[in-house]
């Protein structure tokens, strides 16, 4: 299996064979057991990630093995992405060691965010959701913005295709952040008004 690993313009092909897989399964389930107490992601702790949130600590670490040339290493990490992210085909690698923004492509071009929670039924006026539960799901519908090598964009979820759609590369990150407070802001009125999901 091969994922690839893009750092700014770069892109790097890692070849995991299937035996590498199957043997590295106990070194992954130690991983996962490390990652089972808690752990720093940036600036922020979390205390139990989940399934992509552990890929995106994996892929900082795959980041470390590329830049220090630690082929071993770089393919344990590549692998324990395949094995845990099917249908995974590239990470795109951030640099600053934000961690949380590690980004995955999935063969059928849905981004590998956690999907939205569903939405909740309170309802406002109009038959659409109260401002509380309008405000969590365009939350959940609209991610933070993001670096996509020179540039910054977000990415909303599509409930109908049930999809991550990217919105368009902007040239900074306060651009990438208006434009996704206007996505936010309409999706929150959709709610509200009972169109959103």
């Amino acid at each position: 299996m091969i994922l690839k690993a893009i750092i700014d313009d770069q892109v790097y092909e890692l070849n995991v064979p299937d035996a590498l897989l199957t043997e590295a399964g106990p070194f992954f389930a130690q991983l996962d057991r490390d990652m089972d107490q808690g752990w720093q992601m940036s600036r922020e702790w979390v205390g139990a990630p989940d399934r992509v949130q552990r890929c995106q600590i994996v892929a900082d670490k795959l980041l470390t093995a590329l830049e220090q040339e630690n082929d071993k290493l770089g393919r344990l990490m590549a692998g324990y992405i395949l094995s845990r992210l099917p249908g995974v085909e590239s990470v795109e690698l951030d640099i600053h060691g934000e961690i949380q923004n590690n980004r995955f492509n999935l063969a059928d071009r849905q981004s590998a965010a956690a999907a939205p929670a569903p939405v909740r039924t309170v309802s406002g006026p109009g038959g659409g959701l109260d401002k509380l539960a309008a405000m969590e799901q365009a939350g959940n519908d609209v991610t933070k913005v993001f670096k996509v090598g020179k540039g910054w964009r977000f990415s909303v979820f599509d409930h109908e295709s049930e999809t991550w759609q990217d919105a368009p590369l902007a040239a900074s990150e306060a651009e990438a952040a208006r434009l996704r407070q206007e996505a936010f802001k309409a999706r929150y009125d959709a709610l509200q008004q009972g169109r959103g999901s």
